[in-house]
């Protein structure tokens, strides 16, 4: 994936923030921070280089000043439009594999990645 992003001058996760921005619109950083499942402080590093290329604006939420809200710019835009597209990655990984046993594996998954997060909360949570 890196590979195939590079000539763009994007890296894997930013390739994901810029995605997001693209197909659901302007999105709050700390929702991404919970989609991406990273931490706060490297998305804020994403983030601000996405915004040092002019990819990405970012602005203070209306409601609660301390959030920040980010979308595309003109030239985030542009260049998505022109990003390889990744979603033949999906094909190749899974060709040949039903429907039914790919709705298994997404809720053994689902499952498995709920119980671990739990589990990291504590026994008291």
């Amino acid at each position: 994936m890196d590979s195939a992003l590079r000539p763009h001058g994007v890296g894997a996760t930013q390739w994901y923030v810029l995605h997001r921005l693209a197909v659901v619109g302007p999105t709050m950083q700390r929702d991404l921070v919970r989609l991406l499942q990273i931490e706060r402080a490297t998305l804020s590093v994403v983030v601000a280089s996405l915004v040092r290329k002019g990819l990405v604006e970012q602005s203070a939420d209306a409601a609660d000043l301390r959030q920040k809200q980010l979308r595309l710019t003109a030239a985030g835009l542009a260049l998505w439009d022109r990003l390889p597209e990744l979603g033949f990655i999906q094909g190749v990984a899974f060709e040949g594999v039903s429907e039914r046993d790919l709705e298994i594996t997404a809720r053994v998954l689902e499952r498995a990645t709920a119980q671990l997060q739990q589990q990291a909360k504590g026994p008291n949570s």
